[in-house]
């Protein structure tokens, strides 16, 4: 079974080489290739990715010429992946790569495999809290139900996410749109080991953007771009500011002592929540049409500068 392994890379020049030992020791009597996508990296991983595809011509690399988040590194690596069987996982080292031959043997009785970190090794407050309310909130709305969304330890199928546009943040995602597609999706526990070198890049401003990309799943299912995250933002600040309004309103009329205030406030908050919802709306709106300008132009939401042992069209 040769497979293909896909990795983005941010800033994670001190991990790699480690990751990468760890990964032909897991891997050594099999057939496969490992696709480091450097994500805008200016740390050195770019270098150093280089010198590594030299010495190794199982090594490939695609360089994106800045930032594009891990998504679009996902979405270049599955592209020009050679093998039928992918692996995806982080770089920053927390992923085990001898957890890899078991995603495997699962995956012959299975179309996707997700990584379960049931032994979290993060903050709890700031990572693990915040990730198990995700995840039950996505389980939830989607009805497919797994504990971790967030592990990008996974291994798949070819054929069922070679046709998954990915934009935005949707890569959490993909279990969901592979079991709408009549995939069959296992998860399996897997190691989690703390983070040893680096800094992460991830934390709570990413909740409100999983939020809403949760959003645009729920009602939009098809359509993945990032519009949303402005218009939605703008449109929830709105509707807090109108239900706030409004609680404020009621407690002047039960007081009676500000009636004037209480009447204007009476107007305000209904026109607060409206807006609020017509952001979201005109979001909603946004999305449709940049995955049409996406779609019918065959146009990748990244741009590659370079890369290694590879052809990129």
């Amino acid at each position: 079974m040769p497979l293909s392994v896909i990795i983005p890379v941010y800033n994670e020049v001190e991990s790699l080489s480690q990751l990468y030992t760890s990964i032909i020791e897991a891997l050594n009597e099999r057939t496969f290739e490992i696709i480091f996508v450097n994500d805008g990296s200016i740390d050195g991983s770019d270098a150093f990715l280089n010198e590594l595809a030299d010495s190794d011509q199982r090594i490939k690399v695609i360089h994106f010429v800045r930032n594009y988040g891990q998504t679009a590194a996902l979405s270049a690596g599955i592209k020009l992946a050679s093998h039928e069987t992918l692996i995806t996982m982080d770089a920053d080292g927390q992923n085990d790569p001898s957890d890899i031959p078991m995603l495997l043997e699962k995956l012959k009785d299975a179309d996707v495999v997700c990584g379960w970190r049931k032994n979290r090794k993060d903050t709890f407050l700031t990572r693990t809290l915040p990730s198990k309310i995700a995840n039950w909130l996505i389980s939830k709305l989607s009805k497919v139900h797994l504990h971790d969304y967030g592990c990008t330890l996974r291994a798949y199928k070819r054929p069922y996410i070679q046709d998954i546009p990915l934009y935005g943040e949707m890569h959490r995602f993909i279990p969901i749109y592979v079991t709408w597609a009549g995939a069959k999706v296992v998860e399996t526990p897997v190691k989690h080991h703390p983070r040893r070198k680096g800094v992460s890049k991830y934390g709570l401003w990413r909740i409100p953007k999983v939020l809403l990309d949760l959003t645009t799943l729920k009602f939009l299912r098809d359509f993945f771009v990032t519009p949303i995250y402005f218009f939605g933002l703008v449109g929830v600040s709105f509707s807090l500011i109108g239900l706030i309004v409004g609680c404020v309103d009621v407690a002047l009329w039960l007081d009676g002592r500000h009636i004037e205030l209480a009447a204007a406030l009476a107007v305000l908050a209904p026109i607060m929540i409206i807006l609020g919802v017509v952001e979201i709306t005109l979001g909603i709106i946004a999305e449709v049409l940049i995955r049409m300008h996406h779609e019918h132009q065959n146009k990748a939401p990244y741009r590659i500068g370079e890369t290694k042992n590879l052809k990129a069209d």
